[in-house]
């Protein structure tokens, strides 16, 4: 379960996000959008495509590209529902993410030569 009120604390040093979601054909579909996130929910207005997309495909991701060259990008996985062009996300997992910069990284042990920090 994600802590969305630690999320929205997360999402605030970040401007747009990526919305990542399923075509009924099952193409994957990318839009620019600004997400609300507080008040225990993460939001976003969706368009008429996404709306589409989330009434054939409800799981989706959010990324928000990281700050600077150096940072960390924030990945919201999770299930959409959208009502009255509104489209509410309810998150499965949130990680801070960007490539390793050497071998001793988190999760380098496990064979993971990327950096990411569970939220």
């Amino acid at each position: 379960m994600v802590d969305v009120d630690a999320l929205a604390q997360r999402a605030a040093g970040y401007g747009f996000a990526y919305l990542i979601t399923i075509t009924p054909h099952g193409r994957v579909h990318t839009s620019v959008v600004h997400p609300a996130v507080g008040g225990g929910a993460v939001t976003v207005a969706a368009s008429d495509r996404v709306r589409t997309n989330v009434r054939a495909h409800p799981e989706l991701s959010l990324v928000w590209p990281p700050p600077d060259a150096t940072g960390y990008s924030l990945i919201v996985d999770g299930v959409g529902d959208e009502r009255d062009g509104v489209l509410t996300l309810t998150p499965s997992r949130a990680i801070l993410h960007r490539p390793a910069t050497e071998p001793s990284a988190p999760g380098a042990a496990d064979g993971c030569v990327q950096d990411c920090i569970e939220l």
